[in-house]
């Protein structure tokens, strides 16, 4: 980012906390099942319990901690409810330790969509698309579209228009995003200045659990990564390690 241009006094990302598709998702691939068993259509997929712990949890250590970035002056969200519903909840908490926080929600920060492979595993994708599959292999996961969805890239425009709009509204202010695996990573994508490469492995290598943070903290005109993927805040909510991504990791032909 343009070190001339304003910037939020500090950013800092968070991946919702625990959802029930992420449970479904988890039992799915354990299945070796072609199908993740949930009702709802995803943007309207709830926190489990142990999620909604996770949100009041990283309220808690933002007031508490002072190791902690900065409590936010404004919250965020993806419409989705399993990300704005933690927003929600940082917000109540804040709010009722005296905090003023504003919430509001912007689309811009919504889980990927990911068109016809909606609700599939990797199993589940090979046998019902594998020429799909097959495409997705030689184009690689970044520049890949499923029908009807959107690629890593596709998130990554509009993370950036986004983050432009940050530097308008929130200069000079304390801002927290709650969103998504993908969104999340690709934020540090524009953020860093990082390439195709870069990013695809700091997904692989270090994949965000549940209420896991992000943090940039202002530096001489710039916003400069100071946490990546830190579960602090929730290591005493019992944190799985079941951080799952927005698509299949396996989804390669014959793979």
């Amino acid at each position: 980012m343009n070190a001339a241009l304003p910037q939020p006094a500090g950013l800092v990302l968070v991946r919702h906390g625990q959802s029930t598709g992420n449970l479904a998702d988890a039992h799915a691939r354990s299945t070796d099942a072609e199908v993740v068993d949930v009702e709802e259509r995803d943007a309207d997929v709830p926190l489990s319990p142990l999620g909604r712990a996770q949100a009041a949890a990283v309220a808690h250590w933002l007031t508490r901690d002072p190791a902690a970035p900065p409590v936010p002056d404004v919250l965020l969200a993806s419409p989705y409810r399993r990300a704005h519903d933690t927003a929600r909840a940082i917000a109540q908490e804040l709010r009722a330790g005296g905090r003023d926080v504003e919430l509001r929600t912007d689309e811009r920060l919504r889980e990927r969509d990911l068109g016809w492979w909606d609700g599939l595993t990797g199993r589940g994708v090979r046998a019902r698309f594998p020429e799909e599959a097959e495409r997705r292999r030689r184009i690689g996961k970044f520049y890949y579209r499923p029908p009807g969805g959107e690629s890593w890239c596709d998130v990554a425009l509009r993370v950036r228009s986004l983050l432009a709009g940050l530097r308008e509204e929130h200069a000079g202010r304390q801002v927290l995003l709650v969103s998504h695996q993908a969104v999340v990573m690709n934020a540090r994508l524009v953020l860093e200045d990082l390439d195709e490469e870069s990013v695809l492995r700091l997904d692989a290598e270090q994949p965000l659990a549940n209420c896991s943070v992000t943090a940039y903290r202002a530096d001489g005109g710039r916003l400069v990564l100071d946490r990546a993927g830190d579960t602090t805040a929730v290591r005493d909510v019992r944190v799985t390690d079941d951080a799952v991504d927005d698509e299949p990791r396996d989804v390669q032909a014959g793979g």
